[in-house]
């Protein structure tokens, strides 16, 4: 296997045994990934580490797919291989893009320019794309008023409040307008009006034929939202499947109680 690998002429990295490819001639699979590790270093002896050993995970065009686990399971580690952000120590990533501009991300914690105003920001996100003035205004517009901020526009972002702030760290993952959107625990630190609201935009978003991959801790709003979803214990997937499938094999009907069952096993 090469050494160096690319998705769309950009550089993935070094290891070995990695590849990702524009997958077109599979258009129902959207995200696949198989086999993955990832081992680091940490501490003054340069302990190893496998945070990921071998995670197998399959994402199909038009899913809301949900990635489960506990603290510490890898998920975060995973979305950050499949973005090209870690280098995984083996295995292969599979993407039905044509590269990682059509892919939209939101991570844990997201890096806001303050004094930047919601509609600067998402220009400025759009800028990263090349687009032309015309169009930039477009996008930025339609994108505002589908996360509900049109009358936030010119507030600055200090000004925002935690809900505001998250549905305009969704909006500039959007702003490419991309096939495939990953958020990194959407709803976390949310209220009840702020999960709501964020729930509303994956949802439309899903209605629209966008495929989107998030995690979470919050299993209701995976049972309400999700398609099919994928289990993480010690940095393997043990479960994958669909919801209503999750839901039939539990004693109570729940996502919850199906949860726990399979990462106490």
């Amino acid at each position: 296997m090469p050494t160096g690998v690319s998705v769309a002429g950009r550089p993935f990295g070094d290891a070995q045994d990695v590849t990702i490819t524009d997958d077109r001639q599979h258009p129902s699979r959207m995200l696949e990934v198989r086999d993955l590790h990832k081992t680091v270093a940490v501490g003054f002896r340069r302990r190893k580490v496998e945070i990921l050993r071998g995670v197998d995970l399959e994402v199909r065009d038009g899913d809301v797919f949900g990635l489960l686990g506990p603290n510490g399971a890898g998920k975060t580690t995973t979305l950050k291989v499949v973005l090209g952000l870690m280098r995984p120590t083996s295995g292969s990533v599979t993407l039905g893009v044509r590269g990682l501009a059509q892919l939209g991300y939101l991570p844990e914690n997201p890096y806001f320019y303050d004094y930047l105003t919601g509609a600067e920001f998402l220009g400025f996100a759009a800028r990263l794309f090349s687009l032309d003035a015309r169009e930039r205004e477009r996008r930025v517009a339609a994108i505002l008023a589908d996360v509900g901020l049109e009358r936030a526009a010119g507030v600055q972002l200090r000004k925002y409040s935690k809900g505001m702030l998250q549905r305009i760290g969704i909006a500039q993952a959007l702003i490419n307008e991309p096939r495939l959107v990953l958020l990194d625990e959407p709803m976390t630190g949310l209220d009840p009006i702020g999960r709501v609201e964020v729930r509303q935009i994956i949802q439309q978003l899903h209605e629209r034929g966008t495929t989107v991959l998030f995690n979470s801790h919050i299993l209701s709003d995976v049972a309400a939202l999700c398609t099919r979803i994928a289990i993480m214990r010690d940095g393997r997937v043990v479960w994958q499947g669909a919801v209503a499938e999750a839901l039939s094999q539990s004693p109570a009907g729940d996502l919850e109680g199906f949860f726990m069952d399979v990462v106490r096993a």
